[in-house]
């Protein structure tokens, strides 16, 4: 299917943005990520399709979550696994049609589920027919919808030095490609086959627009919002600083919360949500965003988008190289961290609260214990994220506890950044292949791209065929059959949090207050409404904790709301078991 409907799209929805009640439907919700490559595949062809989500729809609905969010099922070249959109309006064949989608939406809706999109515009493919256009020659109608740059003066395009900044991509190398038939780079902040959309042509701007109320219109309920605080880029693109070690400048400074960012937000959202009738959900995924900027983000005065995914806690883990030089966080590290987005956005704005993601190693083996307290540790994160005051959100497999994964070299790795990673690493640094694969196999995202464990079936009954990614070897002992049935499972812990966030406001609603806040594991805090009162008590670490119960007055013969331990005697008492976590409720 192609896109028919106009490109500007600028005159929809004109009026004005009715405010905020403070009692939006998301805030007692549970967002489930489905990431389709990775989730069922029904066709056998080692691919999971859209068929494969609804033949699963049954799970998710056990598990009680609210909002399935649909990583993208556009058409794509596939050279960042979907992200690289070649027609929005289009379903990968690799997916299935618009006939699977349609059943898709109808049977979430039938289930009380909502169903929001992947909205991937910061950049399209190199195939997308927009760029094929834009790169058609200087001349192209469409050749400032990309930004195109000559080669710095005096320089001869192509060759090294000649880019027209310093700028280096998320995915290594230079972020900007030359093109030999025109003499020209483009930009692209990721892969080279991303070419990044200019979105101070208001053209490209009404074209975005317009193909979201096309996705509206058919029944969808909202969008995650890839990268969306990086569409504005200085005009300039001034060179960035270059790190120590590094190879090119950063360029965040001039394309993270750029100049025009919130202009651009909120013009999105009078263009499309407005005047419209239904529910909807916008969140948007805001690498290096902090409490200040998503404050106003937030701000429901300011009508821009609902939360914002920040990335301070999940950033913890790195060392002074980034990404790809890990070190251990500690628990001190995140609730602290936690605390910091709990209280700048108490008054205004709200958190999107998340662990995993298709982007992040699986958190069990990242802040947990994947071996002996395997789902202790797992119960423990999922309890500490999923009470504090936000919407949580699960990414498929999260629910069963599942892990990183042994990968055994280069060759067993799929995922375009890690890749690349290790061609600039080795083979233009000079690093030692067994330090980089190390690194590679705890931040990989292929850590979280591993097909979804549903059984101990071959391939653990995620296809008939050769999947696209090896299954997780622990499979057989890991997977969704075994833990169904089973009243202690990760998964039975999983429902239970969620039913508690939908029938107790407090969790939904109430204030957040860190308490033992200097312990060294113990990750504590209450939550507050009105005359009820909960307090959240999780030992983060392998080993006994004691607290000071002095520092939680009045909590003795507290009534137990849940915990993670089937064994233990639930009390207030100063001391957690390892990766205990306990939730108490009293009248104040």
């Amino acid at each position: 299917m192609t896109e028919t409907s106009t490109e500007t799209g600028l005159d929809a929805h004109p009026e004005q943005h009715p405010t905020p009640t403070g009692d939006q439907w998301w805030r007692s919700a549970v967002v489930y990520q489905v990431y389709p490559r990775s989730f069922a595949d029904a066709t056998g062809d080692g691919i999971g399709d859209l068929q494969g989500v609804i033949q699963h729809l049954d799970h998710l609905e056990a598990l009680g979550v609210d909002v399935i969010w649909l990583s993208p099922i556009y058409a794509s070249p596939h050279d960042d696994n979907g992200y690289d959109i070649s027609d929005y309006r289009a379903i990968d064949p690799l997916f299935g049609t618009f006939d699977d989608f349609d059943e898709l939406l109808a049977d979430l809706h039938r289930r009380g589920m909502k169903l929001v999109m992947d909205l991937v515009v910061n950049h399209t493919s190199d195939e997308h027919p927009w760029f094929v256009e834009s790169a058609s020659g200087p001349d192209s109608p469409k050749r400032d919808w990309y930004w195109w740059r000559p080669p710095r003066p005096g320089m001869v395009g192509g060759l090294p030095g000649a880019e027209p900044n310093n700028w280096g991509s998320f995915f290594s190398g230079s972020a900007w490609q030359f093109d030999q038939r025109s003499g020209e780079y483009y930009l692209h902040l990721f892969s080279r086959k991303q070419p990044d959309l200019n979105w101070e042509n208001p053209a490209v701007r009404g074209a975005v627009y317009d193909m979201m109320n096309w996705w509206l219109d058919r029944g969808v309920d909202g969008f995650r919002m890839d990268v969306i605080n990086l569409i504005s880029k200085h005009p300039d693109l001034p060179d960035g600083v270059v790190p120590p070690g590094a190879l090119y400048g950063d360029g965040y400074p001039f394309y993270g919360q750029g100049p025009r960012i919130h202009e651009f937000l909120h013009e999105m959202n009078e263009r499309v949500f407005v005047g419209r009738t239904g529910q909807y959900l916008t969140v948007g995924e805001m690498p290096g965003v902090t409490v200040a900027d998503a404050q106003l983000f937030t701000d429901p005065a300011r009508a821009e988008v609902d939360m914002v995914f920040q990335f301070e806690h999940v950033g913890l883990d790195y060392g002074p190289g980034g990404k790809w030089d890990p070190r251990e966080a500690s628990v001190l590290d995140l609730k602290r961290s936690f605390a910091r987005w709990q209280e700048g956005l108490a008054r205004s704005g709200w958190n999107s609260l998340y662990w995993d993601n298709h982007d992040q190693p699986r958190v069990v083996s990242r802040f947990g214990d994947d071996g002996t307290f395997w789902r202790e540790s797992a119960t423990a994160l999922a309890t500490v994220l999923h009470l504090q005051r936000g919407t949580p959100y699960i990414y498929q497999g999260e629910e069963l506890g599942m892990t990183n994964v042994p990968f055994e070299g280069i060759q067993d790795f799929r995922d375009i950044e890690s890749l690349n990673h290790y061609a600039e690493a080795v083979g233009v640094k000079g690093e030692r292949a067994d330090v980089v694969l190390a690194a590679l196999r705890r931040t990989s995202r292929d850590n979280a791209r591993t097909p979804v464990q549903w059984s101990d079936a071959p391939h653990a009954g995620f296809t008939t065929g050769s999947p696209w990614i090896a299954v997780n070897p622990n499979s057989t002992r890991i997977n969704a059959a075994a833990q169904r049935g089973d009243p202690n499972s990760v998964f039975a812990y999983y429902r239970g949090l969620i039913a508690l966030r939908h029938s107790d406001r407090v969790v939904s609603h109430g204030t957040f207050e860190l308490v033992l806040s200097e312990h060294p594991t113990v990750f504590a805090f209450s939550r507050t409404l009105g005359d009820r009162q909960l307090l959240v008590l999780a030992n983060l670490s392998s080993s006994a904790a004691e607290y000071d119960v002095a520092a939680v007055p009045g909590w003795e013969g507290a009534e137990p709301v849940l915990g993670n331990l089937p064994d233990a005697a639930p009390a207030v008492d100063g001391r957690l078991a390892p990766w205990q976590a306990q939730v108490f409720a009293r009248a104040i």
